[in-house]
């Protein structure tokens, strides 16, 4: 499997793409190229750093809400309603700006990015995509009583829990976990393509119960203990969360929440830097890992919604079919568009 890059009817370049499709049992269903790949997760382990707020009490204890738990999950696009928010989460654990150690960027939208830079908006730490999980990463030292300070460093109580949280969930022991530090300078986990999609998968394998088959909207479902899906407590808020807020895990335009919008409470869709990419499908409770070799951003995007439309999800919206290569002049010379597909 790969993306291509057409020009004249050639393909003019490519981008090699590893592919692994998992069930909740660990049973690998699928593949593309090199399932067991190493490489970092980048911000598709949020999810995972993210579960100890609830596993620890935090969320209980400072009263976070579904949309709080999403942002902690969320690579958002510093749209204004999403920075909003994450100051709102910082004012419920007593925290402010100046306790986030997450350097600002521009927006991932190039939308906002453009109306932040014609406004004249100052960028301060906030306004990072990774403002939400540094926001919970300090609720967690807030609610055990750990320093605030140096929380990014992986000799903190707050990164040591959040490396056990992603072993437990990918059944990768933490010393065989590759450690190295992330763009938003938190720590980041190299490991097997395999053990990050069982980790999504995993998300639907205990019970979730009456309140989780009505949530996905078939009520039949909810009379069928057969048919109820399966999960910790600790999952299924997070579960819940990303599939209410799609707006708040990526952002109006941005590939992750086009796809969950697409398909609502049918997937969760995560994309990480350097071209990974994680998906759970809900009701086929598979997790998908994906990375592009050469870390393309928009190959990547394209190439996990190709994989997401074979696994049955279709369709996919037309922005992540095939992206039209358009020259300086505005005309369109070629196309990205991705060539061939799983091996089941």
């Amino acid at each position: 499997m790969r993306v291509e890059h057409l020009r004249g009817g050639s393909v003019e370049a490519w981008h090699d793409v590893h592919v692994a499709v998992v069930d909740s049992a660990g049973t690998l269903v699928a593949r593309a190229g090199d399932p067991e790949l190493v490489t970092f997760w980048r911000s598709a382990a949020k999810p995972f750093q993210a579960l100890p707020l609830i596993e620890d009490g935090a969320a209980e204890r400072f009263g976070l809400q579904s949309e709080d738990l999403a942002l902690a999950c969320a690579s958002h696009s510093s749209e204004s309603g999403q920075v909003t928010r994450v100051r709102e989460l910082l004012g419920k654990i007593g925290c402010s700006e100046r306790d986030l150690l997450c350097g600002p960027h521009p927006p991932l939208s190039d939308r906002v990015a453009h109306d932040y830079q014609t406004r004249g908006v100052r960028l301060t730490a906030v306004y990072s995509n990774c403002s939400g999980k540094h926001a919970g990463m300090l609720a967690l030292a807030r609610h055990h009583g750990w320093p605030t300070e140096l929380y990014t460093r992986l000799e903190h109580p707050v990164q040591q829990r959040c490396l056990a949280e992603v072993s437990r969930w990918t059944e990768v022991p933490a010393a065989d976990i590759r450690t190295a530090v992330d763009g938003c300078g938190v720590v980041c986990y190299g490991l097997p393509l395999r053990n990050m999609a069982w980790a999504y998968a995993r998300l639907t394998s205990a019970e979730f119960g009456v309140r989780s088959a009505e949530f996905w909207g078939d009520r039949s479902a909810a009379n069928d203990p057969s048919r109820q899906l399966r999960t910790p407590h600790s999952a299924l808020r997070i579960v819940e969360a990303m599939l209410r807020h799609p707006d708040l895990i990526a952002g109006e335009g941005r590939p992750c929440t086009e796809m969950m919008r697409a398909h609502p409470a049918r997937v969760i869709v995560k994309v990480g830097a350097e071209g990974v990419y994680c998906a759970l499908l809900t009701q086929q409770r598979l997790g998908v890992a994906l990375k592009v070799t050469d870390g393309h951003a928009i190959a990547s995007a394209l190439a996990i919604a190709a994989v997401l439309e074979q696994l049955g999800l279709r369709p996919q919206p037309a922005t992540l079919q095939v992206r039209p290569t358009v020259n300086t002049r505005g005309e369109t010379v070629g196309e990205l568009r991705v060539n061939g597909g799983l091996e089941q």
